[in-house]
């Protein structure tokens, strides 16, 4: 599969693309977010991908999330999404793991084996606790903040965790950090203050974020990017 790579190879030199060809990389939330993230990563020649989420595709997933196909829907969007990496890249180690990451499933992820790190989760505990896991580990890490309820993908940064501002999701996960005394972690977020979304056909009381195709995939993208930069160049988590 080597002339699947001549482009990437011819920015990177033949070092940093071995690099990402022996790396393993696990991206936690298969969702807008880390399906695009996932994505890149398997286009980049990262040579071994673990996807974690026990969530199933939805039809209101279709609008944005690279794994939603009409044909996908009540499937496993971890399965999913190793199915099209394989097709993809079918020298890549790819592992699909159909659960969530929570404070009960933590020990049954083993971070040592991890150069690197994606958290694409909603959960603000479970993220914190994912960083952390990751940070203890020695894998570099790099957080989603908010997606949703955002219009401009022109607002997002990828920055230290420490130096977010304006998010009001990495607010709650720098100071949960912080408390928890962790440190080197990465994050993607926007300077774009949250809209307020009309509810639509959401039911009374249901929480109801508003999405469109391209800002969680512009995350995703800067996210994956982020990780393939560092990878490549050899930088220390």
């Amino acid at each position: 599969m080597r002339e699947a790579f001549i482009r990437e190879i011819a920015l990177l030199g033949e070092e940093g693309f071995a690099r990402l060809a022996q790396a393993r990389v696990a991206v936690f939330g298969i969702g807008g977010v880390g399906s695009y993230a996932a994505e890149a990563l398997v286009r980049a020649g990262v040579g071994a991908l673990d996807f974690a989420d026990g969530d199933a595709v939805a039809a209101s997933n279709l609008n944005r999330q690279l794994v939603a196909l009409t044909g996908t829907i009540g499937k496993n969007k971890a399965e999913v999404m190793a199915e099209r990496a394989r097709a993809i890249n079918p020298d890549a180690q790819v592992r699909a793991i159909p659960r969530f990451f929570t404070a009960e499933t933590a020990d049954s992820f083993d971070f040592s084996q991890y150069d690197y790190v994606a958290d694409c989760i909603d959960s603000v505990p479970d993220k914190i606790m994912l960083l952390a896991c990751a940070r203890a580990a020695g894998a570099g890490a790099i957080s989603c903040m908010g997606a949703g309820n955002k219009f401009d993908a022109n607002a997002f940064r990828v920055a230290p965790v420490e130096k977010t501002r304006v998010c009001p999701l990495a607010r709650l996960v720098r100071k949960g950090l912080r408390d928890a005394n962790v440190t080197g972690v990465w994050a993607v977020y926007s300077e774009e203050e949250p809209r307020r979304p009309a509810r639509g056909d959401a039911a009374e009381g249901e929480r109801f974020i508003g999405s469109l195709s391209y800002v969680p995939a512009s995350a995703g993208l800067l996210l994956a990017g982020h990780i393939i930069r560092q990878i490549a160049q050899g930088a220390r988590p």
